[in-house]
């Protein structure tokens, strides 16, 4: 079974596109609501292929940190230190009631593009294997 990538895959190229444009607070805003949504099919999809690949009982009562750990120790991720940072801050989206932390879930989201992308092509990579 292979996992259907098109929604992740343009909530990646959103979220690139959005970056893309000179930030303003409407294209700051776009690209937090774009960084939420990408986040949350980057971690979704993980746990899926993990799912596939591992066995559900290893996965389906995994912290979103213990996710993170197997999704770097399989290779679909990188450092999960960064991902618990990306957690972190789609965290913060819910609160984002002042220009500081707002600017700083920006930052974020400008870190997290590389990652995103780097899952969305090791999901492809490993898609039917």
């Amino acid at each position: 079974m292979s996992l259907i990538l098109i929604p992740l895959q343009k909530a990646v190229a959103s979220l690139e596109l959005a970056l893309q444009q000179p930030k303003n607070e409407f294209i700051r805003d776009a690209v937090i609501q774009r960084f939420e949504n990408t986040y949350e099919l980057c971690w979704k999809m993980l746990r899926r292929k993990l799912i596939e690949d591992q066995g559900e009982a290893s996965v389906a009562l995994l912290s979103r940190r213990e996710l993170f750990r197997m999704g770097a120790e399989y290779g679909f991720i990188g450092d999960s230190q960064r991902w618990i940072t990306y957690h972190r801050a789609r965290n913060e989206t819910s609160h984002l009631y002042d220009e500081k932390k707002a600017e700083e879930v920006y930052l974020v989201a400008v870190d997290f593009l590389p990652s995103a992308q780097a899952l969305l092509d090791s999901l492809e990579r490993r898609n039917d294997e």
